[in-house]
């Protein structure tokens, strides 16, 4: 089939009725649920732009093996070139959503992708795991599927290995072997959009202890698949809201969950990893899941500082206040936040470099300074919102005080901005600053950033690590210049 349209996907919704939970109800119909219907139609919207003439050259391509047209997020990058047409798909779904969708299809097909080239690292360990990750990911691709993905155990006692947990399927674990496959239970998280996905891929970060064999899990399945619940977090907002009033919220809430199998089968074509420790702590560095992703991530991360440093300097201008030195240097610093992420980003696609399988890799140091600033560089962007906002980010009126008449003189008189911002303008982006430094919604797109590729201390921590073991501080020694000083010495 190839790429397929906001319809096609909308349908394939319709067809099938996971369980999913929200707010103590089981949700029978996701595309009438109000909470998900407006997400699902942004969603939509993506799959549209692969038809669009405007973005289907840039973001899609013909695929050698089938002959059909499928998203640059398939690609397999062996060049600069190849990397550019990569980043056109994400930066087109990442400003369509402005940067806050954390999970838009092409993440994990970038993912799946990564998988499918470096399989002979599955075949060493078992020749169906591989098999199975080229299956897949010719079944995602040829059908052009959304997918969430669940990676983290829950938060019980950290201090415990999985094996060590008062529950023994407390953390996703395989119960037994059958003739049809791979009965597992216990639970993963944070499955972001995935009450409107079509299938879930499990994987896990390195840091398998022995005893945790039964945990080293690799697998995917249909989003409906029998004995899995879609435990979902509480709404930031409950679908009704106006866009006038939350124009972010009420189209990008983007729903997380908890993942909860209850002996739930996975077929053994479905299964890419199991019970091997050694091949689960090695999954990240042998197959690039990380470094591939990240290069989507960093795109989706600027286009959302972007965006957040855009409407800082708006809600300056609008109240006439940057003017002001200190307003003046606050902004200056978001926007070279913002144009040292864009340069670290093109600096990872001109330094790239080619591994043994013809792969083009992003090159890995830029990238993971990206990951190591955008947790900070992001909060600064809202911190400096809410301050220069101050009071005025509380006091809106809604939308329905302008539509009464009654009220329409004093609503211009007090809510205007500087000269030339009449007081509808100004509120409507005060409401859009809102949603994004205050709501619940713009709080949970700040922890998301903070946390989005794991603990960002211990992130750093390896980063320096990886950069000591690779680096010989050759300048300190020739600035120290040993031969001339042990000459010296001699002669002294």
């Amino acid at each position: 089939m190839g790429i397929r349209t906001g319809a096609q996907y909308i349908d394939a919704l319709k067809s099938r009725q996971p369980e999913i939970w929200l707010g103590g109800r089981k949700i029978t119909n996701v595309f009438e649920e109000k909470v998900f219907q407006q997400p699902i139609l942004e969603i939509a919207k993506l799959y549209d732009m692969q038809h669009d003439p405007a973005y289907q050259e840039k973001i899609t391509h013909i695929c050698e093996e089938t002959g059909e047209r499928i998203s640059n997020a398939f690609l397999i990058p062996k060049s600069y070139e190849d990397l550019v047409a990569r980043r056109e798909v994400f930066e087109a779904f990442a400003k369509a959503t402005f940067g806050l969708m954390g999970r838009t299809p092409d993440f994990l097909n970038v993912v799946v992708t990564s998988l499918f080239h470096n399989a002979s690292f599955l075949d060493y360990y078992n020749e169906q795991w591989g098999k199975n990750i080229r299956d897949y990911y010719r079944y995602i691709r040829d059908n052009d599927l959304f997918l969430t993905h669940a990676i983290i155990n829950p938060q019980n006692d950290r201090s415990k290995a999985s094996h060590e947990q008062q529950d023994l399927f407390t953390h996703l674990g395989a119960v037994k072997e059958t003739p049809d496959g791979l009965v597992v239970k216990g639970a993963k998280m944070l499955a972001t959009l995935s009450p409107i996905t079509d299938e879930v891929i499990v994987y896990s970060f390195p840091g398998f202890k022995p005893g945790d064999e039964r945990y080293a899990l690799a697998f995917a399945l249909p989003i409906d698949t029998p004995g899995l619940r879609i435990l979902c977090r509480e709404a930031m907002q409950d679908g009704t809201r106006s866009v006038f009033d939350h124009p972010l919220a009420s189209r990008f809430e983007e729903m997380d969950a908890v993942l909860i199998f209850n002996d739930v089968l996975i077929p053994w074509n479905r299964v890419f990893l199991y019970n091997n420790i050694e091949a689960a702590n090695l999954l990240y560095p042998k197959t690039g899941i990380a470094q591939q992703p990240a290069h989507q991530s960093g795109v989706r991360g600027l286009v959302k500082l972007q965006f957040a440093t855009e409407v800082a300097c708006k809600v300056a201008d609008a109240i006439g206040v940057d003017g002001y030195l200190n307003v003046q240097e606050s902004l200056g610093e978001l926007v070279q936040s913002v144009e040292s992420i864009r340069a670290l980003l093109r600096t990872s696609e001109y330094e790239y470099t080619i591994n043994e399988k013809g792969e083009a890799l992003p090159n890995e140091t830029a990238l993971e300074t990206i990951r190591g600033l955008l947790p900070k560089m992001y909060p600064r962007a809202i911190e400096v919102m809410q301050t220069i906002g101050a009071g005025g980010l509380l006091m809106s009126p809604t939308g329905a005080d302008f539509e009464n008449l009654e009220l329409r003189e004093d609503l211009n008189r007090y809510y205007g901005g500087r000269e030339g911002v009449p007081a509808v303008d100004r509120v409507h982006l005060f409401k859009l600053a809102w949603d994004l430094c205050g709501e619940a919604f713009g709080q949970r797109l700040l922890q998301y950033e903070r946390y989005y590729t794991g603990d960002p201390i211990r992130k750093r921590a390896i980063f320096y690590n990886s950069y000591k073991r690779s680096h010989s501080f050759a300048m300190v020694d020739a600035a120290l210049n040993t031969e001339a000083k042990k000459k010296e010495v001699t002669n002294s």
